[in-house]
Protein backbone atom coordinates (compact mmCIF):
# COMPACT_ATOMS: atom_id res chain seq x y z
CA UNK A 1 0.00 0.00 0.00
CA UNK A 2 1.38 3.41 -0.92
CA UNK A 3 -1.28 5.91 0.13
CA UNK A 4 -0.96 7.68 3.49
CA UNK A 5 -3.84 9.34 5.33
CA UNK A 6 -4.62 12.81 3.98
CA UNK A 7 -4.80 14.32 7.45
CA UNK A 8 -1.31 13.29 8.53
CA UNK A 9 0.42 16.09 10.43
CA UNK A 10 3.03 17.36 7.96
CA UNK A 11 5.20 18.59 10.84
CA UNK A 12 5.76 15.03 12.04
CA UNK A 13 8.71 13.14 10.65
CA UNK A 14 7.79 9.73 9.29
CA UNK A 15 10.07 6.88 8.39
CA UNK A 16 8.86 3.81 6.51
CA UNK A 17 11.18 0.93 5.68
CA UNK A 18 10.68 -1.26 2.61
CA UNK A 19 12.90 -4.13 1.50
CA UNK A 20 15.97 -5.09 3.50
CA UNK A 21 15.76 -3.45 6.92
CA UNK A 22 18.64 -5.35 8.51
CA UNK A 23 21.15 -2.63 7.60
CA UNK A 24 21.69 -1.50 11.16
CA UNK A 25 23.71 1.59 10.27
CA UNK A 26 21.05 2.89 7.88
CA UNK A 27 18.23 2.15 10.33
CA UNK A 28 20.15 3.81 13.13
CA UNK A 29 20.57 6.98 11.09
CA UNK A 30 16.89 7.12 10.24
CA UNK A 31 15.72 6.39 13.79
CA UNK A 32 18.01 9.08 15.18
CA UNK A 33 16.12 11.61 13.01
CA UNK A 34 12.62 10.36 13.84
CA UNK A 35 10.13 11.02 16.60
CA UNK A 36 7.43 8.60 15.38
CA UNK A 37 8.16 5.27 13.72
CA UNK A 38 5.52 3.13 11.99
CA UNK A 39 7.13 -0.24 11.30
CA UNK A 40 5.32 -1.86 8.36
CA UNK A 41 8.34 -3.53 6.77
CA UNK A 42 7.91 -7.31 6.46
CA UNK A 43 7.74 -10.23 4.11
CA UNK A 44 3.98 -10.67 4.19
CA UNK A 45 2.65 -13.40 1.89
CA UNK A 46 1.56 -16.67 3.52
CA UNK A 47 1.99 -18.80 0.38
CA UNK A 48 5.45 -17.43 -0.39
CA UNK A 49 6.51 -18.15 3.20
CA UNK A 50 5.83 -21.83 2.52
CA UNK A 51 8.04 -21.67 -0.57
CA UNK A 52 10.90 -19.63 0.98
CA UNK A 53 10.60 -19.51 4.76
CA UNK A 54 14.13 -18.37 5.70
CA UNK A 55 13.68 -14.90 4.20
CA UNK A 56 10.61 -14.35 6.38
CA UNK A 57 12.47 -14.97 9.62
CA UNK A 58 15.43 -12.85 8.51
CA UNK A 59 13.27 -9.84 7.59
CA UNK A 60 10.36 -10.12 10.01
CA UNK A 61 12.20 -11.15 13.18
CA UNK A 62 15.80 -9.98 12.79
CA UNK A 63 14.73 -6.86 10.92
CA UNK A 64 12.36 -5.98 13.74
CA UNK A 65 15.10 -6.59 16.27
CA UNK A 66 17.35 -4.18 14.38
CA UNK A 67 14.74 -1.44 14.55
CA UNK A 68 13.82 -2.15 18.18
CA UNK A 69 17.48 -1.94 19.20
CA UNK A 70 17.80 1.37 17.42
CA UNK A 71 14.64 2.68 19.10
CA UNK A 72 16.16 1.66 22.43
CA UNK A 73 19.38 3.48 21.59
CA UNK A 74 17.55 6.66 20.57
CA UNK A 75 14.63 6.53 22.99
CA UNK A 76 15.32 10.11 24.12
CA UNK A 77 13.97 11.36 20.77
CA UNK A 78 11.57 8.55 19.73
CA UNK A 79 8.12 9.42 21.06
CA UNK A 80 6.40 6.23 19.92
CA UNK A 81 7.19 3.05 17.98
CA UNK A 82 4.17 1.54 16.24
CA UNK A 83 4.75 -2.05 15.18
CA UNK A 84 2.42 -3.47 12.52
CA UNK A 85 1.82 -7.12 13.39
CA UNK A 86 -0.99 -9.19 11.81
CA UNK A 87 -4.12 -11.14 12.67
CA UNK A 88 -2.33 -14.23 11.29
CA UNK A 89 -0.58 -14.58 14.66
CA UNK A 90 -3.87 -15.88 16.10
CA UNK A 91 -4.34 -18.83 13.76
CA UNK A 92 -7.93 -20.02 13.34
CA UNK A 93 -10.56 -18.23 15.42
CA UNK A 94 -11.31 -20.03 18.69
CA UNK A 95 -14.32 -17.83 19.43
CA UNK A 96 -16.78 -15.70 17.50
CA UNK A 97 -14.79 -12.47 17.75
CA UNK A 98 -11.00 -12.61 18.12
CA UNK A 99 -9.91 -10.16 20.80
CA UNK A 100 -6.37 -9.20 21.74
CA UNK A 101 -6.25 -11.94 24.43
CA UNK A 102 -6.85 -14.68 21.85
CA UNK A 103 -4.24 -17.47 21.91
CA UNK A 104 -1.35 -17.10 19.46
CA UNK A 105 -1.38 -20.24 17.29
CA UNK A 106 0.50 -19.47 14.05
CA UNK A 107 -0.22 -21.92 11.23
CA UNK A 108 2.35 -20.87 8.61
CA UNK A 109 6.01 -19.80 8.53
CA UNK A 110 4.84 -16.22 7.86
CA UNK A 111 2.56 -16.24 10.89
CA UNK A 112 5.28 -17.77 13.07
CA UNK A 113 7.78 -15.09 11.99
CA UNK A 114 5.25 -12.36 12.77
CA UNK A 115 4.58 -13.88 16.20
CA UNK A 116 8.33 -13.70 16.82
CA UNK A 117 8.42 -10.03 15.85
CA UNK A 118 5.22 -9.22 17.76
CA UNK A 119 6.47 -10.77 21.00
CA UNK A 120 9.96 -9.32 20.56
CA UNK A 121 8.51 -5.79 20.46
CA UNK A 122 6.35 -6.57 23.49
CA UNK A 123 9.41 -7.89 25.35
CA UNK A 124 11.38 -4.72 24.56
CA UNK A 125 8.50 -2.67 26.00
CA UNK A 126 8.37 -4.87 29.12
CA UNK A 127 12.15 -5.01 29.60
CA UNK A 128 13.39 -1.64 28.41
CA UNK A 129 10.26 0.51 28.45
CA UNK A 130 10.43 1.53 24.79
CA UNK A 131 7.26 3.42 23.72
CA UNK A 132 5.85 0.55 21.68
CA UNK A 133 2.33 -0.04 20.40
CA UNK A 134 1.45 -3.29 18.59
CA UNK A 135 -1.22 -3.19 15.90
CA UNK A 136 -2.78 -6.40 14.57
CA UNK A 137 -4.64 -5.55 11.35
CA UNK A 138 -6.92 -8.06 9.68
CA UNK A 139 -6.92 -8.73 5.91
CA UNK A 140 -6.14 -5.44 4.15
CA UNK A 141 -7.17 -4.73 0.56
CA UNK A 142 -7.34 -1.74 -1.77
CA UNK A 143 -5.38 0.11 -4.49
CA UNK A 144 -1.68 -0.66 -5.02
CA UNK A 145 -1.85 -4.06 -3.31
CA UNK A 146 0.55 -6.70 -4.59
CA UNK A 147 -0.93 -9.23 -7.01
CA UNK A 148 0.05 -12.14 -4.77
CA UNK A 149 -2.85 -11.18 -2.46
CA UNK A 150 -6.32 -12.67 -3.01
CA UNK A 151 -8.42 -9.63 -4.00
CA UNK A 152 -6.01 -8.11 -6.57
CA UNK A 153 -5.33 -11.59 -7.93
CA UNK A 154 -9.06 -12.22 -8.38
CA UNK A 155 -9.62 -8.81 -9.98
CA UNK A 156 -6.70 -8.97 -12.42
CA UNK A 157 -7.54 -12.56 -13.38
CA UNK A 158 -11.10 -11.44 -14.16
CA UNK A 159 -9.83 -8.48 -16.22
CA UNK A 160 -7.67 -10.89 -18.24
CA UNK A 161 -10.46 -13.50 -18.49
CA UNK A 162 -8.15 -16.02 -16.85
CA UNK A 163 -9.10 -18.67 -14.25
CA UNK A 164 -9.87 -17.22 -10.82
CA UNK A 165 -8.19 -19.84 -8.64
CA UNK A 166 -9.65 -20.76 -5.26
CA UNK A 167 -7.82 -22.78 -2.60
CA UNK A 168 -9.88 -25.86 -1.75
CA UNK A 169 -13.61 -25.13 -1.50
CA UNK A 170 -13.00 -21.48 -0.64
CA UNK A 171 -14.94 -21.73 2.62
CA UNK A 172 -12.22 -20.03 4.64
CA UNK A 173 -13.57 -16.75 6.01
CA UNK A 174 -11.71 -13.47 6.56
CA UNK A 175 -12.31 -10.03 8.03
CA UNK A 176 -11.60 -7.76 5.02
CA UNK A 177 -10.31 -4.28 5.97
CA UNK A 178 -10.18 -1.49 3.37
CA UNK A 179 -6.74 0.14 3.44
CA UNK A 180 -7.99 3.70 3.96
CA UNK A 181 -9.73 2.57 7.15
CA UNK A 182 -6.48 1.01 8.35
CA UNK A 183 -4.67 4.30 7.69
CA UNK A 184 -7.33 6.21 9.61
CA UNK A 185 -6.83 3.92 12.59
CA UNK A 186 -3.05 4.37 12.49
CA UNK A 187 -3.47 8.13 12.32
CA UNK A 188 -5.46 7.90 15.55
CA UNK A 189 -2.71 5.78 17.15
CA UNK A 190 -0.17 8.43 16.19
CA UNK A 191 -2.11 11.38 17.55
CA UNK A 192 -3.76 10.01 20.69
CA UNK A 193 -2.10 10.49 24.11
CA UNK A 194 0.80 8.06 24.43
CA UNK A 195 -0.24 6.84 27.89
CA UNK A 196 -3.46 5.45 26.37
CA UNK A 197 -1.67 3.13 23.93
CA UNK A 198 1.89 2.53 25.14
CA UNK A 199 2.41 -1.20 25.69
CA UNK A 200 -0.99 -2.03 24.20
CA UNK A 201 -1.93 -4.54 21.50
CA UNK A 202 -4.82 -3.36 19.31
CA UNK A 203 -6.76 -5.20 16.63
CA UNK A 204 -7.85 -3.26 13.55
CA UNK A 205 -10.71 -4.94 11.70
CA UNK A 206 -14.38 -4.64 10.78
CA UNK A 207 -15.94 -7.37 12.92
CA UNK A 208 -17.48 -8.93 9.80
CA UNK A 209 -16.12 -11.98 7.98
CA UNK A 210 -16.78 -13.17 4.42
CA UNK A 211 -15.87 -16.51 2.83
CA UNK A 212 -13.29 -16.46 0.06
CA UNK A 213 -15.64 -18.13 -2.44
CA UNK A 214 -18.33 -15.53 -1.68
CA UNK A 215 -15.79 -12.76 -2.16
CA UNK A 216 -14.69 -14.17 -5.54
CA UNK A 217 -18.30 -14.40 -6.72
CA UNK A 218 -18.95 -10.82 -5.60
CA UNK A 219 -15.98 -9.61 -7.65
CA UNK A 220 -17.02 -11.54 -10.76
CA UNK A 221 -20.57 -10.23 -10.51
CA UNK A 222 -19.42 -6.63 -10.10
CA UNK A 223 -17.14 -7.00 -13.13
CA UNK A 224 -19.77 -8.69 -15.29
CA UNK A 225 -17.71 -11.87 -15.57
CA UNK A 226 -19.08 -15.45 -15.55
CA UNK A 227 -18.67 -17.74 -12.53
CA UNK A 228 -17.26 -20.31 -14.93
CA UNK A 229 -13.92 -18.53 -14.40
CA UNK A 230 -13.84 -19.95 -10.86
CA UNK A 231 -11.28 -22.75 -10.68
CA UNK A 232 -10.67 -24.80 -7.54
CA UNK A 233 -7.14 -25.99 -6.79
CA UNK A 234 -5.68 -27.85 -3.80
CA UNK A 235 -6.03 -26.32 -0.36
CA UNK A 236 -3.10 -24.24 0.83
CA UNK A 237 -1.01 -25.75 3.64
CA UNK A 238 -1.28 -23.84 6.92
CA UNK A 239 -4.69 -22.45 5.98
CA UNK A 240 -6.63 -20.49 8.60
CA UNK A 241 -10.33 -21.35 8.69
CA UNK A 242 -11.78 -18.09 9.99
CA UNK A 243 -10.71 -14.65 11.18
CA UNK A 244 -13.20 -12.18 12.66
CA UNK A 245 -11.87 -9.22 14.62
CA UNK A 246 -13.19 -7.94 17.88
CA UNK A 247 -13.46 -4.17 17.42
CA UNK A 248 -14.11 -3.24 21.05
CA UNK A 249 -10.59 -2.25 22.10
CA UNK A 250 -9.97 -0.07 19.03
CA UNK A 251 -13.29 1.65 19.66
CA UNK A 252 -12.51 2.19 23.37
CA UNK A 253 -8.90 3.40 23.05
CA UNK A 254 -9.00 5.13 19.66
CA UNK A 255 -12.65 5.87 19.00
CA UNK A 256 -12.19 3.89 15.79
CA UNK A 257 -14.61 1.75 13.82
CA UNK A 258 -14.08 0.86 10.17
CA UNK A 259 -16.43 2.88 7.96
CA UNK A 260 -16.05 1.21 4.56
CA UNK A 261 -18.36 -1.73 3.89
CA UNK A 262 -17.00 -4.58 1.77
CA UNK A 263 -19.27 -3.79 -1.19
CA UNK A 264 -18.04 -0.19 -1.32
CA UNK A 265 -14.40 -1.13 -0.82
CA UNK A 266 -14.54 -3.70 -3.61
CA UNK A 267 -16.07 -1.15 -5.99
CA UNK A 268 -13.21 1.28 -5.30
CA UNK A 269 -10.59 -1.43 -5.61
CA UNK A 270 -11.94 -2.88 -8.84
CA UNK A 271 -12.13 0.61 -10.37
CA UNK A 272 -8.48 1.25 -9.46
CA UNK A 273 -7.14 -1.97 -11.04
CA UNK A 274 -9.26 -1.51 -14.15
CA UNK A 275 -7.93 2.06 -14.52
CA UNK A 276 -4.27 1.29 -13.77
CA UNK A 277 -3.08 -1.68 -15.87
CA UNK A 278 0.32 -0.03 -16.41
CA UNK A 279 0.98 -0.40 -12.67
CA UNK A 280 0.05 -4.07 -12.29
CA UNK A 281 0.80 -5.62 -15.70
CA UNK A 282 4.56 -5.91 -14.97
CA UNK A 283 3.71 -7.86 -11.79
CA UNK A 284 1.55 -10.50 -13.47
CA UNK A 285 4.26 -13.15 -13.20
CA UNK A 286 4.25 -12.79 -9.39
CA UNK A 287 0.63 -13.84 -8.94
CA UNK A 288 1.45 -17.53 -8.46
CA UNK A 289 4.00 -19.41 -6.39
CA UNK A 290 4.95 -23.13 -6.55
CA UNK A 291 3.86 -24.94 -3.39
CA UNK A 292 4.30 -28.56 -2.33
CA UNK A 293 1.19 -29.75 -0.50
CA UNK A 294 1.20 -32.17 2.44
CA UNK A 295 0.52 -35.05 0.01
CA UNK A 296 3.68 -34.17 -1.93
CA UNK A 297 1.85 -32.82 -4.96
CA UNK A 298 3.24 -29.60 -6.44
CA UNK A 299 0.83 -26.86 -7.51
CA UNK A 300 0.93 -23.21 -8.47
CA UNK A 301 -0.89 -21.26 -5.77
Amino acid sequence: MQNLPKNVNEDSRWTFWYGNIRNGELVDTLVSQSDIIVHFAAESHVTRSIYDNSLFFETDVLGTQTIANSVLKHRSNVERFIHISTSEVYGTAQKEFMDEEHNLVPLSPYAAAKVGADRLVYAYWATYGIPAVIIRPFNNYGPYQHLEKAIPRFITSAILNEPVTIHGEGLESRDWLYVENHCEALDKVIHCPLDKVKGEVINIGTGVDTEVITLARMILKKMGKPESLLTHIGDRPGQVNRHTSSTDKAAKLLGFRAKTKLEEGLDKTIEWYVSNPDWWQPLRWMRQIPVTAKNGRKEMH
